[in-house]
Formats: structure tokens, C-alpha cells, sequence
């Protein structure tokens, strides 16, 4: 056993290092890699389609539905109390692996709720689990984030979240067709029982999560470094509302937050209810959504580093919400010939804008928090992005119902003498007002955009023009022998070659 390894298990996992070496880091970069794995799995067990259709088959409601998509943003306010345990304890590794472990056991709660309680009951009990589950959560984020921003190299880090994404995307298309099929294939053999599957699902993803915890305890925590001077904890909470530069990137990530979860919680139910889609093929939009997103996110991340993240989410994020505005597009009013092929370009643009969008927001706010101020900052941020993104589904949720008797169509009419011909331009109903609302509050966050400042921020179009090399590139690469054999040894390839060969850090 080498020095180092004696060294990790005389010291305990949660002994923040006074210095790391860099076989050190490249070690903990692995860890951040395999945890993040393993968070993936997890999330796509017990997250997204499964959840909901859960909470639907226990008879929620839309407001119900809302809820479930603002419990855990608004939780994260808890970040506020969790800046001052981070402060006071300043040991990050501890205070994340132990709230992580202690929430993942809601999964299991959530899993028994169908067997032990009636519908009326659960679907309560389930909320409370996630609040709690999401209360947790929120500490892990706290201490993660201040942890992440001072371990992983700067010059490298769009690079290697972007890797660390990929990973993560690829095993989630994979889990997400498994579980998606599993789903179908269990109502086929037991459509008296549907709401058992769902509970295999949750007892599973928390089986997973605590692998990931055992990974967490494998990433070294350098030591938080010292405040240039003592200040109390509600100045510590202003300074960044202080700091015009950040504020405005507040501003911004707030608005963006609000504008997508207005109408993103309910793509699920609007496809189950309205389209009337089964749940296998809501699961191939949604892997063929993340085929996309890990295709670009290497290409993004790329960009992130070379020009900025600002750059980024300026191309970004109008394909984005013009994909939220494309799903009113779905229905003139009902389901026509269109609505398939339509749907299926909405998910390959959202999956590529999402990649750009998740990656460049996220690397932008560790980017501009000043060190030695990360926690604070990276918390006033994510503070005032979960309230936004909380309070979002939950106005979605409460005026559903409002919008589901009202109706707003656009005609183009041609009347001559012997023909009288009526176009369809648009008609809006119920969950297509929200697509409405969210696309306009998302051309407000870009205005917002404008007035972040990053350094070495480009115009959009130079952006644009090296996206399109970019994907020629890729083209061209898919076209040859090697480029085949690479797509076809996906992820395989990939994750050996980061988990166990080679150094994600980019050496100088």
C-alpha cells in the first residue's frame, strides 16, 4: 500500500488535506467522475418521468404535479442556514457525505408508501419524503459546490464537467431505456399493480445512490481558504447581492430558473395526458434528448473554455426556449400528422441547448466566485435560482385549470367565388399558454444575459460559426471506419478511459 493510501486511512475520509498533491487531485477528479455516475443512476430511478407518472397513478393533481417540481428547488433556501454550518464546521467532505446518506434513505420510504398507506394518504406522505429528501439535499449542494470550486483546476473546468456530463448522460440514456421498457413490460404482466414497479425503481435508485456515497468518500478535500477578514453571517450572505458583476448574474440565472420551470415540469403530463404518448416512447424522446446532449456537451465544454460561458449560453439558450414555444406548436388543437415528426426535432435542439445551457450556468457561477468567498457566493446563487424555480411550477400548477377553458387561435381566411380555404396559423390551449409565457420570460433572462460580464466573452456568431465546424467535423468523423467504431464502442470506451487510464486534468 503506497504512502498515500496509508495515509487516507490512518486520516479518515472526511480529514480535509492542508496540501494536495496533483496524483492526489487526478484521484479525486475520478472520485467526482464515479460519484456523479453513480447521482446519475439514482436520479433517473426515482426523478423525472417516473416520478411523475407515480405521483399520477396515486391521483395528483396539476397543482400536485407542481409541487413535485418545486419541493426540491425551493428547498434549496435551506442553503441559507447551510452557508453557516460550511463556515463553522469547514470541513465540506463531511457535512455532503453525511447529509447525502441520510437523505437517499426517503427513497426507501417512498418505495413502501403504495403497499402500506391508501392513495389519499400517500400521495401526502410522498410529498413530505421529498421535502425532506430535498431539505437534505440542499446541504449536500452547499458544501459540494465551495468544494468543487476550489479542487478542480480552473484552466480545465469546462472540460472536465463537460466529460463528467457525458458520462453521466450516456449511462442515463441507457438506465432510461431500460427503465422505461421495464415500466411498460411490468403494466403488460400486472395492470392491477403498476404503482409496484415504480417502488422496484426508488428501492433501486437508493441502492445506487449509496454506492455513490462510498465514492464520495474517495474525493480529497483541500483545506477552505482563509476570509481576509471576520465578518458576520448576514454580511456573509449579502456580499454577493453586493458585488454588481455577480448580482447580475443572479439576475439573470433567477429569471432563466423561473422562465423554464414555468412550463418544463409539465412536458410529462402534457405528452401522458394530452398527446396521449405511452410511456416507452416519452423515454426514446427523452434518450434521443440526451444522445444529443452528450454528443455536444464535449463540444460546448470546449467552447467554454476557449471563449466563455457567457458566449455559450448566448447561442444556448434562445434554441432553448424556442424549444419551449415549439411544443404549443404540437397540437392545432389536437394531435395531427406533425405532432411526431415535431416532436421529435423539439428533443434533439432541446438536448443540444441543454447541454450548452447546463454546462456554461453551472461553470459560470464557480468561475466568478471569488476564492475564499465560494461558499457565500455559490449559495446566494443557488438560493435565489431555487426560489426561482420553486415558485415556477407551483404558478404553473395552481392556474392550469384556469388556462384548460380558455382558448387563443389565429385563422387565415381566402374567400373567392368559387373556393373558401381557412388556415390554422396557431391555436393555444391550456398547457400551450404556459409554453407562451415561459418562451417570453426566457427572451427576458437573455436580455439579462447582456449585462453579465466575463471576461473574454465573444459575439454569438463567432460561437455559432465554430458550432458549425464543430458538428461538420463530427460529421465527418462518423463517416469514417475509425469514427463508426468509436460510436459503436460508446460508452465503453469513454469511461475506461477516464475512469481508469487517463488524466481528465489538462497538464501544462
Amino acid at each position: 500500500m503506497s504512502e498515500m493510501k496509508k495515509k487516507d486511512v490512518m486520516d479518515g475520509p472526511e480529514v480535509p488535506r492542508t496540501a494536495l498533491s496533483n496524483q492526489e487531485i487526478e484521484e479525486g477528479l475520478r472520485g467526482i467522475i464515479r460519484s456523479g455516475l453513480a447521482t446519475r443512476a439514482m436520479s433517473t430511478f426515482t426523478g423525472g418521468a417516473f416520478l411523475v407518472a407515480f405521483a399520477l397513478k396515486l391521483g395528483a393533481s396539476n397543482f400536485v404535479i407542481g409541487l413535485l417540481a418545486a419541493i426540491p428547488a425551493l428547498a434549496q433556501l435551506l442553503q441559507i442556514p447551510s452557508v453557516y454550518l460550511v463556515e463553522r464546521i469547514r470541513n465540506r467532505r463531511a457535512i455532503a457525505v453525511t447529509a447525502s446518506a441520510s437523505d437517499r434513505f426517503f427513497w426507501l420510504f417512498v418505495a413502501a408508501v403504495p403497499f402500506l398507506f391508501p392513495h389519499e394518504v400517500a400521495l401526502v406522505l410522498v410529498l413530505v419524503a421529498i421535502l425532506l429528501h430535498s431539505s437534505l439535499s440542499a446541504v449536500v449542494n452547499c458544501s459540494w459546490n465551495s468544494w468543487m470550486r476550489d479542487l478542480v483546476p480552473q484552466e480545465s473546468l469546462g472540460t472536465f464537467f463537460a466529460t463528467r456530463m457525458r458520462l453521466m448522460t450516456g449511462l442515463g440514456i441507457v438506465l432510461s431505456l431500460t427503465a422505461g421498457f421495464y415500466i411498460d413490460y411490468w403494466k403488460k404482466l400486472f395492470p392491477e399493480n403498476e404503482l409496484y414497479a415504480y417502488s422496484v425503481l426508488f428501492v433501486s435508485g437508493f441502492v445506487i445512490g449509496m454506492v455513490g456515497i462510498y465514492f464520495m468518500t474517495t474525493i480529497p478535500e483541500p483545506p477552505m481558504a482563509p476570509r481576509e477578514q471576520e465578518t458576520g453571517f448576514l454580511d456573509t450572505l449579502l456580499q454577493p447581492f453586493r458585488d454588481t458583476d455577480f448580482r447580475e448574474l443572479i439576475l439573470f440565472l433567477g429569471s432563466w430558473n423561473f422562465a423554464v420551470n414555468l412550463a418544463a415540469p409539465f412536458f410529462t403530463v402534457y405528452m401522458l395526458k394530452k398527446l396521449q404518448l405511452s410511456m416507452s416512447f416519452i423515454v426514446v424522446l427523452t434518450v434521443l434528448s440526451q444522445m444529443m446532449n452528450f454528443t455536444f456537451l464535449r463540444i460546448w465544454g470546449k467552447f467554454s473554455d476557449r471563449y466563455t460561458n457567457k458566449s455559450v449560453l448566448g447561442v444556448s439558450g434562445p434554441v432553448f426556449i424556442a424549444c419551449i414555444l415549439a411544443f404549443a406548436f404540437t397540437t392545432m388543437p389536437e394531435k395531427y400528422v406533425l405532432t411526431i415528426p415535431l416532436l421529435i426535432v423539439i428533443h434533439v435542439f432541446m438536448g443540444i441547448a441543454t447541454a450548452g445551457v447546463t454546462l456554461a450556468s453551472g461553470n459560470i457561477g464557480l468561475k466568478l466566485a471569488p476564492k475564499g468567498q465560494a461558499t457565500s457566493y455559490l449559495a446566494a446563487n443557488s438560493i435565489v435560482n431555487s426560489f426561482a424555480a420553486g415558485i415556477a411550477p407551483v404558478i404553473g400548477g395552481k392556474f392550469a385549470d384556469f388556462f384548460a377553458t380558455r382558448q387563443l387561435s389565429l385563422m387565415f381566411r381566402w374567400t373567392s367565388p368559387g373556393r373558401d380555404l381557412t388556415f390554422q396559423t396557431f391555436h393555444f390551449q391550456h398547457w400551450d399558454f404556459f409554453f407562451l409565457f415561459a418562451f417570453l420570460f426566457g427572451l427576458y433572462s437573455i436580455h439579462r444575459l447582456t449585462r453579465v460580464k466575463e471576461t473574454g466573452a465573444v459575439e454569438e456568431k463567432i460561437v455559432v460559426h465554430e458550432l458549425i465546424s464543430e458538428v461538420r467535423n463530427e460529421i465527418r468523423n462518423l463517416s469514417t471506419a475509425n469514427g463508426l467504431r468509436d460510436m459503436v464502442a460508446f460508452p465503453f470506451g469513454v469511461a475506461r478511459s477516464t475512469l481508469w487510464g487517463i488524466n481528465p486534468r489538462k497538464r501544462s
